[in-house]
């Protein structure tokens, strides 16, 4: 896709090749090409212009490593000037695939996966005994509403979100294994898989074959049944200011037990939200959401929030996200986390 400028708005065209990989991440040319009108040529040649739009497997499928309900919202308030060196440690994690940083300057969120119930080192310990660490408050995800894997642009028309729209998972299709806190128990097979999927959902069977050292056939044959079973879940990196929509909001809402069921899935529907869940704590309800502009999102706060029983909610707008997907990491010598005396960096290993 063609970049101007690494904040220009993509085209329309181009904004649309985004929308049809949100719906399908494993889409092909030649039927991308036919639902927009397009010829495969031009279509190969816009998705691999320069890098801006990533495939990647979204982390809640990634089995046992993955997920959302159990793992912990953070926010984190840091010492002034110690910003980048906080993320930049809690980046290294591989256990905490989101981070934004706020337009406060001195404020994190982030999400940390945890089995649910546990005392988390970096929670209870590593974050609470760091200096530079002005406050931090965690809240449990309790019910997923919406996941950012699940939002969608809206640039497409019906027909077009209908004909690229995956068909229904098989009943019955599930794959053998324990129940787990993030989702089910897998071979090794498999593993390897989704582990080489990861940072390119995009690979061809032949490329994960060579990749894996396993048969294409065998290869071709757990895909289909990976997507059969719904958990070939793919998600789509793109910066929100290249779609034209360079406010994201943080909202943490207050709502009466009887309303949050209701006002969950009302913010999940919304078209703006790319997150929505319920969650311990005071503001039970959490939600992020993308917008053009900040009069887009006044009017978010003050009608669509309306008649929800919404009876608080604060706002944060997000400056960086400075993570979003899961990245591999060197062990940090020396223990659960450690810091330097010299140069007062930080780096916490994942527990």
């Amino acid at each position: 896709m063609a970049r101007a400028s690494a904040d220009s708005v993509l085209s329309l065209m181009d904004q649309r090749l985004v929308a049809a990989l949100q719906w399908d991440g494993r889409l092909t040319a030649e039927r991308a090409a036919h639902v927009l009108g397009l010829s495969p040529a031009t279509v190969r040649r816009r998705l691999h212009a320069d890098g801006t739009v990533r495939v990647v497997i979204s982390s809640v499928a990634r089995p046992r490593n993955g997920g959302s309900a159990g793992a912990l919202f953070l926010r984190i308030r840091v010492l002034r000037g110690k910003l980048d060196t906080i993320v930049a440690a809690l980046a290294a994690r591989e256990d905490i695939p989101f981070i934004d940083v706020t337009t406060s300057g001195d404020e994190i969120f982030a999400v940390a996966r945890t089995e649910p119930g546990s005392r988390d080192p970096l929670v209870f310990r590593q974050l609470p005994s760091t200096q530079a660490v002005t406050s931090l408050e965690s809240a449990t995800i309790l019910h997923v509403f919406r996941l950012t894997s699940e939002w969608r642009h809206q640039v497409l028309t019906a027909p077009e979100r209908a004909a690229l729209t995956p068909a229904e998972p098989v009943p019955g299709a599930t794959a053998s294994g324990s129940p787990g806190p993030y989702g089910v128990d897998t071979d090794a097979l498999e593993q390897s898989l989704i582990d080489a999927l990861t940072p390119d959902a995009r690979l061809t069977a032949a490329a994960l074959a060579a990749h894996t050292g396993h048969p294409e056939s065998t290869v071709r044959r757990r895909l289909a049944q990976l997507a059969a079973q719904g958990r070939l879940i793919t998600q789509v990196l793109v910066d929100p200011h290249r779609l034209g929509l360079p406010i994201e909001a943080k909202l943490l809402l207050h709502v009466a037990p009887d309303h949050l069921a209701a006002a969950g899935q009302a913010l999940a529907d919304h078209p703006a939200v790319h997150g929505a869940f319920a969650t311990s704590g005071p503001s039970n309800l959490h939600a992020a959401a993308y917008f053009p502009d900040l009069t887009a999102l006044y009017g978010f706060l003050s009608r669509d929030l309306a008649g929800l029983g919404i009876t608080h909610v604060e706002t944060a707008i997000v400056s960086r996200a400075a993570k979003r997907t899961p990245a591999p990491v060197q062990p940090v010598p020396g223990g659960q986390g450690r810091v330097n005396a010299a140069s007062k960096t930080y780096a916490w290993r994942s527990s």
